[in-house]
């Protein structure tokens, strides 16, 4: 090893520590928020859920416009026309995210009608709620094909507008599930696994981009009609999200350009354990928590 090598290493530890205490500092320190009057902002899955709510909280933070897609015409015209009388611009398109090519058509749609597209927001989803074996094939290929491809394709529609602008951002809603996953939710606890692979690949893919920026949403169970009928064993001690606060949340994230947003905070401890403590214990946890047994009520989306 040579000298310039062996001072490179010496000097490593040093740096991150830096770079720890600079985080640390800016962290406490109030960020600058960014203006969301000129944004043009999309959102899929938007006709409800927490995308209905992100959609209305863009639109109250002051978004120029807002763009709602999704498979349920009565959804989307219903929030487009909501949005619409607070004073917002809001148009809403039917297109699945799964289908690669309606997705790529329909976002030359959007930007000949409406205009660039500067914040994109993956928040569609769906959940089957069965195990392996209990799960139909067709199904699993559904979640995978929405969860995570469709992020693939919305954002190699609209990501290189953003970087030729020098100006845009790539929001993802996913979900602590992609970092401890539960038994019967195997199809979204994977999909959700590929999506956060994804952007945190996206995200250090674009640290030399400037002006695009990326946030990852990693909420806790959120009370929405997708999960309806999954039991949390002890809801006085981790009570299910209300999807105004997570959309909330999420645009204030956005706008002070936070890369990583867990919800509640308390699932960093949840992360944190989860890198050293030993199987054993981890499966004790499950058991005591009721996460073996949470999605046996599950009813879903009717």
């Amino acid at each position: 090893m040579d000298l310039k090598s062996a001072c490179r290493m010496c000097l490593f530890p040093v740096q991150m520590l830096y770079y720890i205490l600079k985080a640390s500092l800016f962290s406490l320190l109030p960020s600058r928020r960014k203006d969301l009057t000129k944004e043009v902002v999309l959102i899929t899955g938007g006709g409800r859920g927490i995308g209905r709510h992100l959609a209305k909280e863009f639109a109250k933070q002051g978004a120029r416009k807002v763009i709602l897609w999704g498979r349920t015409e009565k959804c989307l015209k219903e929030t487009a026309e909501e949005i619409s009388l607070s004073g917002t611009e809001c148009h809403y398109f039917l297109c699945d995210v799964a289908n690669r090519e309606e997705v790529y058509n329909q976002a030359k749609v959007v930007r000949e009608k409406v205009g660039d597209v500067t914040i994109l927001v993956n928040n569609a989803a769906v959940v089957h709620g069965k195990s392996l074996m209990d799960s139909d094939d067709d199904a699993l290929l559904k979640s995978q094909h929405i969860n995570t491809m469709g992020q693939f394709w919305t954002t190699k529609a609209f990501l290189p507008r953003m970087l030729e602008l020098q100006h845009g951002h790539v929001v993802c809603i996913n979900s602590i599930l992609s970092l401890s996953p539960i038994p019967g939710a195997i199809d979204y606890c994977t999909s959700k696994a590929s999506s956060l692979a994804f952007m945190e690949s996206l995200t250090l893919g674009l640290l030399d981009c400037p002006g695009v920026g990326c946030t990852t949403v990693l909420p806790f169970h959120t009370n929405t009609e997708m999960f309806q009928g999954m039991r949390v064993r002890f809801p006085q001690l981790f009570p299910p999200l209300r999807p105004e606060v997570v959309a909330q949340r999420t645009v204030d994230a956005v706008r002070a350009d936070k890369a990583y947003l867990y919800l509640p905070w308390t699932m960093h401890a949840l992360v944190f354990l989860k890198s050293f403590m030993p199987q054993v214990s981890l499966e004790e946890i499950h058991r005591f928590s009721g996460s073996y047994t949470c999605m046996n009520t599950f009813k879903g989306r009717t």
